[in-house]
């Protein structure tokens, strides 16, 4: 299923998706280019936030795509394994969003989602390897 490509393809670039809220909180406190890190402490709590959902993406990104593919190389063929693609997308923007905008417990409530759907397409991969 092509839905599993798309959807990785869509979880890189929301790990940028934050990165727009520190580009703006970086040109508020006057960007240094040499020494973009070094200005972390300066920045408004929102990009503050902001970075730490960037990161997070990266983390996340990693495992989901690990799942995403194996689903693909597998031949997971599944409306379930199709939502949870689908589902850890959107969770992932909405865990950014609530990162950002300071919410806790939605944002573990978003991560816990996004967690569970990277879990169900390895699950389904393996059923589909041990099936055949």
């Amino acid at each position: 299923m092509t839905i599993f490509l798309y959807s990785i393809a869509a979880a890189a670039v929301l790990i940028y998706v934050p990165f727009l809220v520190v580009g703006y909180g970086r040109m508020q406190v006057g960007y240094d280019i040499s020494a973009p890190r070094a200005m972390f402490d300066k920045l408004p709590p929102l990009a503050q936030r902001a970075t730490w959902a960037h990161q997070n993406s990266f983390e996340a990104f990693m495992i989901f795509t690990a799942a995403a593919l194996m689903a693909y190389v597998t031949g997971v063929n599944s409306p379930i394994a199709a939502g949870a693609a689908v589902t850890f997308i959107v969770a992932r923007l909405l865990y950014s969003a609530f990162y950002i905008f300071n919410v806790p417990i939605l944002r573990s409530l978003m991560f816990v989602v996004g967690s569970l759907g990277s879990a169900t397409l390895m699950a389904f991969s393996i059923m589909e390897v041990t099936n055949k």
